[in-house]
């Protein structure tokens, strides 16, 4: 089992360095094009052998998808190609009130209630599993409103990790499910905050790197799973209330759990089983 964890900063690197680290030494550091890995094996549960390499690639949906697909294309010319790609890092939270109905324009894939009923409201320090990674600002402005990259005919804006393992993840840290939003643009209003809920009535979290992580895999038919720990709350930014510390250990104290899983797990084509 290859594992390919990317995040956007070192300090994110190094809480996860730390907790897949726990059970194991750091291996290794090797250079990739534009970052350098960090490699770790520790010991799962059921003997197999688990490789972890952990990279920052930037901030931002660009950076995250070039440094992803740079590494993913090294391991797959080396015929040494990752079974899975995880975003990871800390973001912001959604903690205001859910919409309670749809909004009209909200069909679809992030209609309230597709992936069933509407989830925890995040507070700072959790821990949050993507069900869906989602591109907010992909699109463009219309009179009537945002229209989303695929309303205008092409592209996509989400992706969905297996399933099974979100729940797994879940389960063992304790986590939030639901859609993690990538944006270019950290939300710094409640006006902004409120937009996004609207037109994502199951919105959890945003970062901005898990949409380009996702995309990079999906191109080489990498399964791609998003892991975030609250460090903020989504909307007017008032620095004072971040606690980036508690989710950096928070994301080192995930990671410890997450790891041990991942041993446990295989991949193929038509999703994941145990």
């Amino acid at each position: 089992m290859r594992v390919l964890i990317v995040t956007a900063v070192p300090a994110e690197r190094d809480a996860v360095v730390r907790g897949v680290g726990a059970t194991a030494p750091e291996l290794a550091e090797l250079p990739v094009p534009g970052g350098m890995l960090h490699r770790l094996s520790p010991a799962p549960p059921s003997g197999r052998p688990l490789t972890v390499d952990v990279l920052a690639a930037g901030v931002g949906p660009a950076a995250a998808a070039a440094g992803t697909a740079a590494a993913l294309t090294v391991a797959a010319v080396a015929r040494t190609p990752y079974d899975l790609a995880v975003s990871a890092g800390i973001g912001g939270g959604f903690s205001t009130a859910r919409p309670a109905v749809t909004a009209p324009g909200a069909a679809g894939p992030e209609a309230a209630g597709s992936r069933g009923a509407a989830p925890a409201t995040v507070h700072l320090g959790s821990v949050v599993v993507a069900d869906a990674i989602v591109a907010a600002d992909l699109g463009a402005e219309t009179p009537d409103g945002f229209a989303a990259v695929t309303d205008l005919g092409f592209g996509t804006v989400e992706h969905l990790p297996p399933a099974p393992l979100v729940a797994a993840v879940a389960e063992a840290t304790d986590a939030v499910r639901g859609t993690v939003l990538t944006v270019s643009t950290v939300t710094g209003s409640a006006e902004r905050a409120a937009e996004l809920l609207r037109r994502h009535p199951r919105a959890v979290a945003e970062a901005m790197e898990g949409f380009g992580v996702a995309e990079a895999a999906t191109a080489q038919s990498v399964p791609a799973l998003e892991v975030r720990t609250v460090s903020n709350a989504v909307g007017p930014r008032d620095r004072a209330a971040w606690r980036i510390g508690e989710a950096l250990e928070a994301l080192t104290g995930a990671f410890a759990t997450i790891a041990p899983l991942l041993g446990t797990w295989t991949f193929d084509p038509e999703g994941t089983r145990q």
